[in-house]
């Protein structure tokens, strides 16, 4: 590398500790309307991005409109098992800097049903491969970014979640395979591994008090993570902080699977 590559570099770290990293970028988090989607969505938001968030439903994208949290970002109803209603809400943004990927489902018990299993494995992963696909020109346009949501039961299974654990496996091997095939054209593919975090998806497990200790008692940190703490992963993941990251699954679990 060249002395002024060197530098250009090392500025450009210097830069992403500051205020306003992600102005004039714009984003777009899948399953953006709640839970680690919203946090991230947040989080570009407060480093100045301009955000496009999707929700499955109206009633999701309305309740999101309502958060003050939210104010500033655009909101969209997006099923990601079309592939053609993904392809037009990525058409329609004005440039794609950064692409996070949250949309997704979990059916504990039901998934054991190979309909439902089937369902589950389309939206996690289809879904986020058909995201990702639609949004690689664009990024290529802007050498952008992709960080994909996949989870702790990559690592593991779950015998009530064979397709949600399926899905985010093939989510962590999908990321590998897509860093390599859009490296070329400049994107960086990466994803987060969250571990027990306190959203919506979860708050059957916290209200089960046996559950609940258990989760904690092999958490080495004791206690659930919260949305922001998954948010700071992917906002380092998109930043030049990660500049040379990519292939990766970053764990974000508070030391669940170390213990």
């Amino acid at each position: 590398m060249s002395t002024s590559s060197s530098a250009d570099r090392s500025a450009a770290i210097a830069d992403s500790l500051r205020p306003g990293l992600f102005k004039g970028s714009q984003i777009l988090v899948t399953g953006g309307t709640s839970g680690i989607g919203a946090a991230v969505a947040r989080g570009f938001l407060s480093l100045g991005a301009a955000v496009l968030a999707t929700g499955v439903t109206e009633a999701e994208v309305s309740a999101a409109q309502q958060d003050p949290t939210l104010a500033g970002a655009h909101f969209a109803v997006l099923d990601v098992r079309s592939g053609a209603d993904v392809q037009a809400i990525v058409a329609g943004l004005p440039r794609l800097d950064h692409v996070v990927n949250c949309a997704g489902i979990i059916r504990r018990g039901a998934e054991l049903d190979p309909e439902v299993f089937a369902d589950v494995v389309d939206i996690n992963l289809n879904g986020t491969m058909r995201v990702c696909a639609a949004a690689r020109p664009r990024l290529a346009e802007t050498a952008g970014t992709i960080v994909n949501t996949a989870s702790m039961l990559a690592f593991f299974g779950g015998g009530l979640t064979p397709g949600y654990s399926a899905s985010k496996g093939g989510i962590a091997q999908l990321t590998k395979s897509l860093a390599i095939a859009y490296a070329a054209d400049g994107i960086r593919v990466n994803a987060v591994a969250p571990g027990w975090i306190a959203t919506p998806l979860t708050a059957p497990l916290r209200a089960d008090a046996e559950r609940d200790a258990a989760i904690r008692g092999r958490t080495a940190l004791k206690r659930w993570g919260e949305p922001a703490e998954v948010a700071g992963g992917v906002l380092f993941l998109a930043s030049p902080l990660a500049g040379f990251v990519t292939g990766a699954v970053l764990v974000i679990d508070g030391g669940y699977l170390i213990t």
